[in-house]
């Protein structure tokens, strides 16, 4: 089928649409996840990220090498990159009101949408990108599309040390995990949005009790729901439609535990400003930046970053007000245009750009049937 264009929109179309500066407000965590290094695509839920543990003293860790995931969610579920998040949501929360959300969305989407209002929000810049976008009833999604989900570095490439710098200075808490990814909700610009995004570790102790203001996940009510014990997988979805596997293990953690971890030569310093889109998406609370030189890292330390991301919420009201307005947009757009559309930023023209796209589904059936309610 034969994409045609639908909208095209410039920076200048969301300028004066939102009054009020829009902050995120009502935060709330929903659940978690680890992907399992297996070839049947397979989650453990809630999992665990990996807990901060760092060595006394200088350490020098290898380059980067090998596999490095760039979306892990596409590279290991192509068929439905969402899937995971819905599963872990309906298995920590089987009752769920999905209808209550405006909108689906990773992190990395938000990121890119804010690239596009502000492009020094942005390490590189103008930047093309790809935001499949659905709508069935009151919920749009957004899926991020990937040209490479995965990128294999052989031992002449060099590509930093920031996955070694991880495997050193953090410690696995679930068997055979390749990535622990969490879901939270929160209201932002008159919107309610679920956030998926993936999370480098966490400061123990562990904590099965969330923060004040963070849900209380039930896990004998999810070990119930789903007939899960440690160790076993079982299936997800209805007839057979999923490939995806699910086991529980882990623990819940506390939101205000995690951190971001950021690494750099020493002689070029990461500014705080370059992290906050990041960090205030998916509001992360904890920051390490970690400097080397020729691999050895000197003792790097763990920063509370919250009153920094709400310094950079004011100083962003003009961007904040056009990201609010940009995806009321989207999905106006794309409710208005079948459901279903591709939005592509063409950095040439620098314009983000909506097209009619493949009728392929992006969930299993048994979650459009929840969405449609």
């Amino acid at each position: 089928m034969t994409s045609i264009k639908i909208a095209s929109i410039s920076r200048v179309d969301l300028k004066g649409f939102e009054e009020i500066t829009p902050s995120i407000t009502d935060v709330k965590h929903l659940s978690s996840y680890n992907w399992i290094d297996s070839e049947t695509p397979t989650i453990a839920i809630p999992g665990c990220p990996p807990l901060w543990s760092p060595p006394k003293g200088t350490r020098k860790v290898p380059k980067d090498s090998g596999c490095i995931y760039i979306a892990q969610n596409a590279a290991r579920h192509p068929e439905s990159p969402l899937e995971p998040l819905f599963r872990a949501l309906y298995t920590t929360h089987p009752s769920f009101d999905i209808g209550a959300v405006d909108l689906i969305t990773d992190r990395n989407n938000i990121r890119k949408l804010l690239s596009f209002i502000n492009p020094s929000l942005s390490k590189n810049g103008r930047e093309p990108f790809t935001i499949e976008v659905e709508v069935t009833g009151k919920t749009a999604v957004f899926c991020r599309a990937e040209t490479e989900t995965v990128r294999f570095l052989g031992p002449r490439d060099f590509a930093g040390f920031g996955h070694e710098f991880e495997k050193a200075y953090t410690r696995d808490q679930v068997n055979g995990s390749t990535g622990h990814h969490r879901i939270i909700s929160y209201s932002f610009g008159g919107l309610r949005l679920i956030v998926r995004y993936e999370t480098d570790g966490y400061i123990g102790p562990l904590s099965g009790s969330p923060v004040v203001g963070m849900d209380q996940v039930d896990l004998s009510s999810m070990i119930q729901s789903l007939s899960l014990c440690p160790s076993k997988c079982v299936p997800c979805g209805t007839s057979g439609q999923s490939k995806l596997l699910l086991r529980h293990e882990g623990r819940t953690v506390a939101a205000d535990s995690i951190l971001e971890i950021k690494t750099r030569v020493a002689h070029k310093s990461i500014s705080v400003q370059e992290v906050l889109p990041q960090l205030w998406a998916s509001q992360t609370p904890k920051l390490v930046r970690a400097y080397h030189k020729n691999g050895v890292f000197a003792p790097p330390k763990v920063e509370h970053v919250v009153a920094e991301m709400k310094e950079w919420e004011e100083c962003h009201r003009e961007d904040l007000r056009r990201l609010s307005s940009l995806l009321k947009k989207l999905i106006d757009i794309v409710k208005r245009s079948g459901g279903k559309a591709a939005a592509r930023y063409d950095h040439q023209k620098d314009r983000l750009e909506i097209w009619t796209a493949a009728t392929v589904k992006m969930l299993p059936d048994d979650l459009y049937t929840k969405l449609a309610l």
